[in-house]
């Protein structure tokens, strides 16, 4: 024991005798003092992430100590303990009776230890009995594989570790989900060597221990094409150049495309800079392959580049290769020397002439010119770099005839020939000559194009001012009374029409936003999301239960007012990280896009942020049939049941599990799926809804709740209720109670079985029997979904083929006294809706005089409303009283 307390040694007889008949003599107080502690922490074992509470007990005289928490030895600074201190008499010099309670929220593996109380009495310290803290659970991931891009067949490592307690923990590697035979040689367990790959795969790993077993996230390696080689050019000009290059592997995935750079570098010292940035895009190129080669048109003559190439498959690029330099070979000037003149002045004459104003494509080397009489021949001189020169003439009738022309050259030859220019006698005082190769006219005052962009300016502002007027002319109209009430299509009802501005509507949601420190990444994604909550009005209650409510709503739009189902949230958001997960998730809800899932419209934020982060308000499209609970449980508890067809149910069954299939692939996890949050649209086709529990898997196949709160039981997977950990597999457990839901009509499952009983219950090996008239093959299906490993059950895309194989092998028509369809579209009666997103009317007794047709249970009309409708054969009847509402839905979880 480690308590401070006298121990027994080898004393004499004498001594202990005398000790004892003084203890017996002592007052209480004194007893109290040298056994403080009546009662010790007990020991705790359990998961990571549960709270475990610690107690001690001592009975004390005088003023209470202050009692000190100690784990293994060492006092506890920050410890979140509670002392009670409760008087045995009326003085507070009587005994007292103390209590301390240390609770540690979340165990984690600093937490294990021994723990003890002390207190100090009388100048003496005094400590309890120990008590031990362990954990003990599935082994928990400390590093998980990540994602990655490699190129075809290189080698590469992926890394995994996990730890207990229990220990030890042993890894099994799985790729496309197969297991992998272990690795030998003396490779760490952790580490799994690819030799590599030549197609996308995917990676995880599985951590085994006594208490059973956790994946890990899967990773996916995806394979790009290698680097391409051999890059090299194989012809040049002083405007084009061809290069070629050899493609590397690229696996099971064959190249669509190589794109080519060449950034111009007109200064070497530049290039360690420019390289890596990311150049024009006129000097970008994209071709198909094969071939291999690619001629870039467009360049700029006796100019350097530096040419580099990547290849794509459908998986992505290859890395790019080394950057080539490469240089255009000079060109020939493209235009000639402009403004030539030739004037002469007694027995010479004088030439000028300007540099080209056409590109030289090159560096100029200088000029030649030619001049030639009427009968004399051509005569050419190399002037250099000079643009004027003297030419000496001879006196002679040929002389007034001469004409001269003037060519510009570079290293590559010589460019046009300027046009021939005779030769003009000079005149006193004259300036200028008289003749010119290329004139130059002054430029207009106001030439032409500036009349265009007045006249475009002008017609401009006159749209302008007409639209202006129109405007003003429209919102007078509007806001005259009388005009802005519309009567609606469906009620007859009277509903204010009005244009919501849009720049208020943008400012209060980005106000509120910005108060609440969303990342701008967020927020720019948040912009098809996020509804003012001015634009939403809310009506009457549909329905309510534990994790919310539901309410009619009107949703104001730019030209209309659209009827919606307003949820709003009960679970509380205590921190930003939470906001912006729901946020997130919400971004994700928005773009669902199936038939059998139920689309989010949007959200909105209801309350202000100074009490603390507002609750979301979610908006989703409004049903009126209501959720698939009321519906079998009316079918079944009417006021005149109503048989419900095996095809109408397997139906449903199959729509949920292409739903859910669709929320898989997605990699969402419902978390709450039951007939309560199935909603039928007007097709009597069933939507997966309610996601107010669901979330977005980013880091693995699992989640792993970590605030408590209540949640549906009886709906649960077993391991969830064990540990908190949901993945796609326990949804497949709630879709399997769903089905059982659906087969029964509504019944509750586990009859009997109280919430605080399931875990036991199921722990036995008990599951939900058989309904009556259920199908063998459906329930066989119910009994794989509960399989107790998780990896036994079935996905839904193998239970959505199931079902709809189960749905063919019905017959497709029913016996004559069998419940038939009639659309009822056309003068049946709107009542009010009900539901978790919407209502539903309830079934209506077809007045005999109707001439609608009926139809089989096996049909299903595109358009228009379906109810039930007794044949004219003896069998069930539906209610006649038409207005008598459906009995509502369990919104919300057990």
């Amino acid at each position: 024991s480690s308590r401070a307390a006298p121990r027994m040694g080898r004393v004499p007889l004498a001594w202990w005798l005398a000790l004892c008949c003084l203890v017996c003599m002592a007052p209480n107080g004194s007893q109290a003092q040298e056994d403080p502690f009546v009662g010790s922490p007990g020991n705790i074992t359990g998961a990571r992430e549960l709270t475990g509470t610690l107690q001690c007990e001592l009975l004390v005289h005088g003023e209470p100590p202050e009692v000190t928490w100690l784990r293994d030895g060492q006092a506890l600074e920050l410890a979140d303990s509670t002392q009670i201190q409760v008087p045995l008499g009326e003085d507070e010099q009587d005994d007292w009776k103390v209590v301390s309670k240390l609770r540690i929220l979340s165990l984690q593996l600093s937490d294990v230890g021994w723990y003890q109380c002390a207190v100090v009495l009388g100048g003496r310290n005094f400590v309890s009995q120990p008590g031990y803290i362990g954990l003990e659970g599935l082994p928990y991931f400390l590093e998980e594989p990540e994602d990655r891009t490699v190129t075809a067949n290189t080698p590469f490592n992926l890394s995994c570790r996990a730890q207990g307690p229990p220990e030890p923990v042993d890894l099994f590697w799985l790729q496309d989900a197969v297991p992998l035979a272990a690795a030998k040689g003396h490779t760490p367990q952790h580490i799994l060597h690819v030799p590599g790959l030549n197609k996308t795969s995917s990676f995880s790993c599985e951590a085994h221990n006594a208490k059973g077993v956790t994946t890990s996230r899967t990773a996916i390696i995806t394979v790009l094409p290698q680097r391409p080689h051999d890059l090299h050019l194989v012809s040049s000009l002083p405007t084009k150049l061809e290069v070629v290059w050899t493609p590397g592997l690229s696996g099971i995935y064959p190249l669509t495309h190589c794109t080519l750079q060449a950034p111009l570098q007109p200064h070497p010292q530049a290039l360690s800079i420019s390289l890596d940035n990311q150049p024009s895009p006129s000097f970008v190129w994209q071709v198909s392959v094969p071939p291999h080669k690619l001629q870039l048109d467009n360049l700029r003559p006796h100019s350097p580049y530096h040419i580099r190439v990547a290849c794509a498959s459908s998986q992505g690029p290859s890395p790019w290769t080394h950057w080539l330099p490469v240089e255009t070979p000079e060109g020939v000037p493209l235009g000639p020397p402009k403004n030539v003149t030739a004037i002469r002045n007694g027995s010479q004459a004088i030439v000028r002439w300007q540099k080209p104003m056409a590109p030289l494509q090159g560096t100029l080397l200088g000029y030649r010119l030619a001049y030639r009489g009427q009968d004399t021949p051509e005569v050419l001189m190399d002037i250099g770099l000079k643009q004027e020169v003297t030419l000496e003439l001879r006196e002679d009738r040929t002389v007034p005839n001469l004409t001269v022309c003037v060519a510009a050259y570079t290293a590559s030859g010589d460019g046009p020939w300027s046009l021939p220019v005779p030769l003009e006698l000079w005149r006193p005082g004259q300036r200028q000559p008289v003749h010119q190769l290329v004139s130059e006219p002054p430029a207009p005052s106001f030439s032409w194009p500036w009349w265009y962009v007045l006249l475009g300016a002008v017609v401009a502002a006159a749209c302008v001012f007409i639209l202006a007027l129109f405007l003003i002319h429209r919102r007078k109209k509007e806001t005259r009374y009388g005009e802005v009430f519309e009567p609606t299509v469906e009620r007859g009802e009277l509903v204010v029409r009005y244009r919501v501005r849009k720049s208020y509507s943008r400012r209060t949601t980005e106000a509120t936003l910005n108060s609440l420190g969303i990342s701008e990444e967020l927020k720019e994604k948040l912009r098809d999301v996020m509804v003012d909550r001015h634009k939403v009005a809310l009506g009457k209650t549909l329905g309510e239960g534990e994790f919310g409510a539901v309410m009619e709503g009107q949703l104001n739009q730019d030209d209309s007012i659209l009827k919606v189902a307003v949820k709003t949230m009960k679970i509380a958001i205590c921190t930003r990280s939470e906001l912006e997960d729901f946020l997130s998730e919400a971004v994700c809800m928005k773009e669902f896009d199936h038939p059998n899932v139920m689309r989010l419209i949007g959200v909105c934020f209801q309350g202000s942020e100074l009490d603390g982060f507002p609750a979301p308000v979610v908006i989703l499209p409004f049903m009126k049939h209501g959720d698939l609970h009321s519906f079998l449980l009316y079918s079944r508890l009417g006021d005149q049941p109503v048989f419900l067809p095996t095809q109408m149910l397997v139906k449903f069954m199959a729509d949920i599990a292409s739903g859910m299939e669709y929320l898989s692939t997605k990699r969402f996890i419902h978390r709450d799926l039951a007939a309560r949050n199935c909603m039928l649209n007007e097709n009597m086709s069933v939507c997966v809804a309610d996601f107010g529990l669901s979330k977005k898997i980013y880091n693995g196949d699992y989640y792993r709740q970590g605030r408590i709160a209540k949640m549906p039981v009886k709906w649960i997977a077993i391991e969830s209720l064990a540990d908190r950990v949901y993945t796609s597999k326990s949804d497949v457990w709630s879709f399997g109670v769903t089905m059982w839901e659906i087969a029964t009509r509504g019944q509750t499952p586990y009859p009997g079985v109280e919430n605080s009983e399931i875990y036991d219950y199921l722990r036995q090996g008990n599951r939900l029997k058989q309904p009556v008239d259920c199908l063998d093959g459906l329930y066989a299906l119910m009994s794989q979904c509960w399989e107790l490993n998780p990896q036994d059950r079935p996905s839904f895309s193998q239970l959505r083929e199931d079902l709809e194989n189960t749905l063919k092998t019905l017959p497709p028509a029913q016996e004559p006294d069998e419940i038939l369809y009639v659309n009822m579209d056309e003068g049946g009666s709107h009542a009010e809706p009900l539901g978790a997103a919407g209502g539903a009317d309830p079934p209506t007794q077809p007045d005999p005089k109707d001439s609608c047709s009926c139809l089989t249970a096996a049909e299903v009309h595109p358009a228009g409303r379906y109810v039930l409708c007794p044949s004219t054969a003896p069998g069930p009847t539906l209610p006649a009283d038409r207005g008598s509402p459906a009995p509502p839905g369990q919104e919300d979880g057990a």
